[in-house]
């Protein structure tokens, strides 16, 4: 199993906050569950539901401008002791410009509040650029944050192929590594070891080419398993039953062995549109909640 074999060389470059495990944060959503966009109280209640339910205190989210998010969820982070890893959508021209102001215009007001800001997130994974491409990105973002970390979100398979080395040797101060056992299709019974293995093939990769376990911040960035009221992935199973058993498995573990973990996600989002998976069938996107809609937990979120 390749995660024993790995485990001592991707350990040093984990721990972020200063504790001895890892750290757990959640992806939250920009809008209710009515859609419409939240407001500075609605992000006030998440963080106060995700610090109760689990203790986490940071989030991550991957457009600084959609539904005004910067400027409502930063000072919302303010007023609760919370972090925030902003995202910046450079697929578009459109896109990257109203991110970018939306940096300039809050985030450079909440700089304590502002863990990170990845720019993209799994673009690579889409082909929408390539490495040197999003490096440059990157570069533009930091001259508008200079001291807040930069860096970006990505599919496992494209940081252990090689599609991102040449952004890696970039040295960016931060990389999420994105891997779901259920995005592979693997029964509850084999998710974890898939989960696990993937995380290292990208980890061992990332190190391997910066040279260093510790020049570069590594995080998942999103691993997670869909409740119920969702749709299967082949052998993987949708079922609250199932998540369950894949955070007790999957994220605890990893979390306690010193790795960082964003769980996908914190809260349902009923007002999503279903989207069409790589087997061509639609895929409901409104149950992956750890938390209902209404902040109710599912299952315990303790490790």
């Amino acid at each position: 199993m390749r995660f024993f074999t790995t485990i001592s060389f991707a350990l040093a470059a984990s721990p972020a906050l200063g504790s001895a495990v890892g750290n757990l944060g959640f992806a939250l959503g920009t809008k209710n569950s009515d859609g419409s966009c939240k407001a500075q109280q609605d992000y006030e209640d998440d963080f106060d539901a995700i610090a109760a339910a689990s203790g986490s205190k940071l989030v991550r989210g991957y457009a600084a401008s959609d539904c005004n998010c910067a400027q409502y969820i930063l000072p919302a982070a303010k007023a609760k002791g919370a972090k925030v890893i902003l995202g910046v959508w450079p697929d578009t021209d459109e896109s990257f410009d109203l991110d970018k102001q939306a940096l300039q215009n809050y985030a450079t007001k909440f700089t304590d509040q502002v863990y990170a800001v990845t720019v993209g997130s799994e673009t690579l994974y889409r082909g929408n650029f390539t490495a040197a491409e999003l490096l440059d990105k990157m570069d533009e973002v930091r001259s508008i944050l200079p001291n807040t970390k930069i860096g970006t979100a990505d599919s496992w398979n494209k940081y252990a192929d090689g599609t991102a080395d040449d952004m890696i040797k970039g040295k960016p101060d931060i990389l999420l590594v994105n891997a779901f056992g259920y995005w592979q299709a693997q029964p509850i019974d084999n998710a974890t070891h898939t989960y696990f293995d993937d995380m290292m093939q990208a980890f061992t990769h990332i190190q391997s080419v910066a040279g260093s376990t510790s020049s570069i911040e590594l995080w998942n960035g999103e691993t997670g398993w869909p409740t119920d009221g969702g749709t299967d992935y082949g052998a993987a199973k949708a079922g609250t039953a199932n998540a369950k058993t894949y955070w007790q498995q999957a994220v605890c573990p990893m979390i306690d062995w010193g790795f960082n973990v964003f769980y996908f996600e914190a809260m349902d989002e009923p007002w999503k549109p279903d989207s069409v998976g790589d087997n061509g069938s639609a895929q409901d996107e409104k149950h992956w909640g750890a938390m209902t809609a209404a902040r109710a937990v599912k299952f315990s979120l303790k490790c």
